[in-house]
């Protein structure tokens, strides 16, 4: 019979495999694998002898092995490179939050097929989606050798485009935030997309409890297409349109992402077309600085920067700067790189008696 990774499941699903257990049972064993993420099934509460051996034979519980850790030499992020049985590799980065917790950065493909021309991954090329079970366990991994501080975050954001795996990806958010799960809050769970319409509508239609956001980059179709090739399918005012209903039917505001680039998107225009494009709405506009391990891209300077996020404050564009973090590991989420680099070995705190 076709066999199953249990880490990928909800209670619920786990049912819809294995017929034989009955939810409060499901719950226990999701409870066990993920939430406690241990292995065992042996000693879960109301699991028969023979369901056990069935999850055991036709359920999988493998792990992902951990290449190597690089902690950043400047702040405290942690870059993880994965790799699976089939040698496919990619990585996961530990961000430090304000308050003292971490979120956790996920791949939610191996490589990228949409070749966006500041993203390292895009320069990779796509090889495979990932499986549900392959996110969950990263953001289990991560936070299992991070004691020290909570995790409360996950964001979809690393190698890959989620939306173009998005029945992988709602499934694994659905594990992540649920009670028996790792209780992640479904708005403490972000998707980032580069604009995938149909998917976008259909996220919208299921209504979709997770934070979603469009990595905009520019609020002119012509000039985003040099950068974003996906853009010459579905423009910037289609794009703009699709978020605002998905912000109406939420309640909350636009969430856009901005990766800032010297020469290329910092100027007053952008922000106007921002304003046309938003009017009547609100608008979270989160401006990071790009980092482009080949050097093709250049970061704002301050004075640079500066105007912009003046500019977006006139024309009345909500904007957090969100920091770059892990220069040196090429640790930035949406840019990660094909290989870890930088930074020192980075020993796991001991995990809590």
């Amino acid at each position: 019979m076709q066999s199953t990774h249990l880490r990928g499941h909800t209670p619920e699903t786990l049912v819809a495999a294995f017929p034989g257990l009955s939810l409060p049972v499901a719950r226990r064993v999701v409870h066990r694998l993920i939430g406690e993420n241990r292995d065992e099934l042996d000693s879960v509460p109301g699991l028969s002898k023979v369901l056990a051996r069935e999850l055991r034979e036709r359920g999988s519980r493998e792990r992902l092995e951990i290449v190597d850790r690089r902690q950043s030499d400047v702040d405290p992020f942690v870059k993880y490179l994965f790799r699976a049985s089939d040698g496919r590799v990619f990585e996961s980065v530990r961000i430090p939050l304000e308050q003292p917790r971490f979120s956790i950065c996920v791949s939610s493909q191996v490589g990228c097929a949409l070749g966006c021309r500041f993203c390292e991954t895009g320069r990779i090329g796509f090889e495979r989606n990932l499986e549900a079970w392959e996110m969950v366990e990263q953001a289990l991994r991560v936070r299992s050798e991070s004691p020290e501080r909570p995790t409360t975050g996950v964001v979809f954001q690393g190698q890959g485009e989620p939306l173009q795996n998005y029945d992988n990806v709602m499934q694994a958010a659905s594990v992540l935030r649920h009670p028996c799960g790792a209780r992640i809050g479904a708005d403490r769970i972000t998707i980032s997309t580069v604009g995938l319409l149909p998917q976008i509508e259909r996220y919208i239609e299921e209504r979709q409890p997770y934070r979603l956001i469009l990595s905009l980059t520019s609020a002119f179709s012509e000039k985003r297409e040099t950068l974003v090739p996906i853009t010459a399918r579905y423009g910037v005012p289609e794009l703009a349109s699709s978020v605002r209903r998905l912000a109406a039917a939420l309640g909350g505001p636009v969430q856009l992402a901005w990766v800032l680039i010297s020469g290329y998107n910092t100027g007053t225009e952008e922000a106007l077309e921002l304003a046309r494009l938003f009017r009547g709405a609100r608008v979270r506009l989160s401006v990071i600085d790009v980092n482009d391990p080949e050097g093709g891209f250049v970061r704002a300077s301050d004075a640079e920067r500066g105007r912009f996020l003046a500019a977006l404050a006139e024309n009345g564009i909500g904007f957090v700067r969100r920091y770059s973090g892990g220069p040196d590991i090429d640790a930035a989420c949406g840019l990660l790189a094909s290989r870890a680099r930088g930074g020192h070995a980075h020993t796991p705190e001991p995990a809590l008696p």
